[in-house]
């Protein structure tokens, strides 16, 4: 009965993230959402900022092992873009992204809520990552990419169009369109030959673009 319990008080903590926000969601209006007594926020949980961290965790687990599978089957850039759109789409209409922008908001003035914002944003982030290992690690741009980097930027690009459409839905959806461009950039890129590939590599080095993993420029002779 105790997990249960705890479950409904997770599920009705993210539950009035969603339709009421941050500046609403109380003891009282997650108690009421999760069908369970007060009193009980505080038995589980001890203060409601340790109910919204603990709900942070648990509805980023529950929604990364939901698309954990489609993400596996990424095998290139385009793809990955696609399917992050995909999952945008879905994760707006259940208003799980706004979620998260609430607890972004929470965590400037709740500084209980930030290290648990952000242990839910490094769960999509390493899914994200091990898409991006795979799908440049033949790409003639992989050795001068930072995967782990641009998993950061790919999750926080995502976060921020949420609450970004919400003041300009044409803009944001021009901001998608232009993600899209640089995954067909970079399926071109892919389909070149093997000396037109090498050519973008000499072009890159040469232009002291460093390669991942070197603080410094690239080391001469890596082709």
């Amino acid at each position: 009965m105790s997990r249960e319990t705890k479950e409904k008080l997770l599920e009705g903590a993210l539950r009035t993230l969603t339709e009421q926000g941050i500046a609403k969601t109380s003891a009282r209006s997650v108690a009421a959402a999760a069908g369970v007594n007060q009193a009980l926020v505080f038995y589980h949980f001890g203060s409601v900022d340790e109910l919204l961290a603990a709900a942070c965790r648990y509805g980023s687990e529950q929604r990364v092992a939901r698309y954990r599978d489609r993400l596996q089957e990424v095998g290139s850039l385009t793809e990955l873009l696609a399917v992050g759109r995909q999952i945008h789409a879905e994760e707006q209409a259940a208003g799980h992204v706004a979620v998260l922008g609430q607890l972004l908001a929470g965590a400037q003035t709740h500084p209980r809520l930030a290290p648990a914002t952000a242990a839910g944003l490094e769960l999509w982030i390493a899914e994200i990552e091990r898409v991006l290992v795979r799908v440049l690690g033949d790409s003639p741009i992989g050795p001068y990419t930072d995967p782990a980097g641009l998993a950061r930027a790919v999750a926080a690009s995502f976060v921020g169009l949420e609450l970004y459409e919400g003041v300009d839905k044409a803009g944001a959806e021009a901001a998608l369109g232009a993600l899209e461009q640089l995954g067909t950039l970079m399926s071109a890129l892919e389909e070149l030959g093997p000396v037109a590939q090498k050519a973008v590599r000499y072009t890159l080095r040469r232009r002291g673009a460093p390669q991942a993993g070197n603080s410094g420029a690239p080391q001469p002779g890596n082709n």
